[in-house]
């Protein structure tokens, strides 16, 4: 027996998880806050039918902007078993969901590829995607490869100490980078079905923030020079002020159509190719 987690960068130890006083709050059971058909990722995994979404409560970040704050961060759900879990997995594939959405997994893992293992057995086809914030463990990912089809990380900010202030985590940038490159080596660029559908591969988000606040011109250039020009890149427009960014003059307004336009061209600047805005 170890005496930390290492599911995630945090390594808390075993007795502040098991107090649910550890980084993200989750013991020894699944917690779940609903499994539910969604519209609103990106089309190529949403398909005709949607993307099953399963939100995973808790999480290894405190992003002082977190649109999901209560599931996130307060740990709005309910506990489940391992068997429930699999379950919600097939009942999603049963709607016909595009693929089953794994939202904010990286502190429950070890129970998502035990359920995925259950639900394999009694017939899960559905591709996994696996939506995190980037603040990933490169050995606990390397725990997923064969099993997540496609991974939809964010990487928020380039600058170490803006990354700290607003996300509460040491590191991220470095985590992210290391992170983004295993994901990459274990699934590639995007690909498309006949149908315009993804299957398999890599898509990377950026939220564009007030003033570029995440330094968005470094990332795309890293992810174009280090990743690949061909990697599939969303560009996402929905910042606003919630949780605790009315604390923050810097955080607390909408981004303008400006700052949108200018983090598109900044993109293709920077030599990427597959760029979906919203």
């Amino acid at each position: 027996m170890v005496n930390h987690c290492t599911i995630c960068p945090h390594s808390c130890s075993n007795e502040m998880r098991q107090a649910q006083a550890s980084f993200c709050g989750i013991d020894s059971r699944p917690k779940v806050a609903g499994a539910v058909p969604g519209y609103a990722e990106e089309r190529v995994i949403t398909g005709i039918y949607g993307c099953g979404m399963i939100f995973l409560s808790g999480c290894n970040m405190r992003c002082v902007f977190c649109q999901n704050y209560d599931i996130n961060i307060e740990g709005k759900g309910e506990e489940c078993s391992i068997k429930d879990l699999a379950e919600k997995m097939l009942e999603l594939q049963n709607h016909r969901c595009q693929a089953i959405n794994w939202v904010t997994p990286s502190h429950q893992i070890n129970f998502l590829i035990a359920a995925w293992k259950i639900a394999k057995e009694k017939g899960l086809k559905t591709p996994i995607v696996y939506n995190c914030g980037g603040y990933e463990s490169v050995e606990t990912l390397r725990k997923l490869e064969g099993i997540v089809d496609i991974y939809l990380p964010d990487f928020k900010f380039w600058d170490e100490d803006l990354a700290f202030k607003y996300c509460g985590v040491r590191n991220y940038p470095e985590v992210a980078r290391e992170a983004i490159k295993e994901m990459h080596r274990q699934v590639g660029d995007i690909v498309l079905n006949d149908f315009g559908w993804a299957t398999r591969g890599l898509i990377v988000r950026h939220l564009v923030m007030p003033d570029d606040l995440g330094g968005l011109a470094d990332i795309f250039r890293w992810i174009a020079d280090e990743i690949s020009r061909d990697t599939f890149v969303t560009i996402m427009m929905q910042y606003y002020p919630r949780y605790r960014a009315s604390e923050f003059p810097e955080l607390n307004r909408h981004i303008t159509r400006e700052e949108y336009d200018l983090a598109l061209s900044s993109a293709r600047g920077s030599g990427l190719t597959r760029i979906n805005q919203q």
